[in-house]
């Protein structure tokens, strides 16, 4: 039989060696070629010149100097410096950015403020024009009711005269009576115990309570301990109106056709 041969197995030193992987010792810019130990170097530089393409570098940097070591802590010192300097800056600007909205806001409340005001103003002079509209307009109803009141008087006594002819002579005296005027309104002026005045006109078969009621929708001199409870009189004659006269109508209390009624506290 004939031997058969093994392949031939190669000596170890003729097996190729793996390529060996690089190690990093530096950085390198691809834009100026220069090298930089460490990362802080790196920074300080695309800060100060504005390179922004670096990479790994196997090439070894040389040892600094003294005076290179000098000149790198300056560039450090520098660099920290120029960090500090924009923190300050940024941190400026936003101090006066929030001064700026603070002032702003402050403004626009003020012109809120003052349109509230203004509003409150328009409507209270709204309200005393039209209270002051009312008082003349029911004062002139009340001089247009005596006025009529007056002619109808005349007009009464004019036609109830006797008429006194030579051919016929009465008797005996003849006696006249007006009848009362009939009012459908009265006219009732509210001193309040601040001294502040209502007017208001009411109908004559309204009730008092409906003065009261009035009153308490009205009126400005509310105690500020919580005491609002009062009662109504006039001043002359001198009358003190009870409960039970809440119920009755104002012709019946002698309150036509305009009285004053004065509040005072309970």
């Amino acid at each position: 039989m004939e031997e058969v041969q093994s392949p031939e197995v190669p000596k170890e030193s003729e097996v190729e060696n793996p390529e060996e992987v690089p190690v990093a010792k530096s950085y390198k810019c691809e834009e100026c070629n220069k090298l930089f130990r460490s990362s802080e170097e790196v920074e300080f530089h695309a800060a100060k010149t504005g390179h922004s393409n670096f990479s790994e570098s196997a090439e070894e940097k040389k040892p600094l100097t003294e005076e290179e070591k000098k000149e790198q802590l300056k560039k450090v010192e520098e660099l920290m410096r120029l960090k500090r300097k924009d923190r300050e800056e940024k941190e400026k600007a936003d101090q006066l950015e929030q001064e700026k909205r603070r002032i702003q806001s402050g403004k626009e409340l003020s012109v809120i403020r003052k349109k509230l005001e203004d509003d409150a103003m328009k409507k209270l002079a709204e309200e005393r024009r039209r209270e002051k509209e009312e008082e003349k307009k029911a004062r002139q109803r009340v001089m247009d009711m005596i006025a009529q009141d007056k002619l109808d008087r005349k007009k009464n006594a004019a036609s109830s005269s006797p008429v006194v002819t030579a051919a016929a002579v009465p008797s005996q005296p003849q006696t006249t009576t007006t009848a009362p005027k009939e009012y459908n309104e009265t006219r009732i002026q509210i001193r309040l115990t601040n001294g502040a005045t209502l007017t208001h006109t009411f109908g004559t078969k309204e009730q008092l309570a409906s003065i009261r009621l009035f009153v308490e929708m009205n009126r400005t001199d509310v105690d500020a301990a919580g005491n609002n409870r009062f009662k109504l009189q006039t001043n002359f004659p001198r009358r003190i109106f009870t409960e039970d006269e809440y119920e009755k109508p104002l012709d019946s209390l002698g309150l036509v056709p305009s009285a004053v009624l004065i509040v005072s506290r309970v």
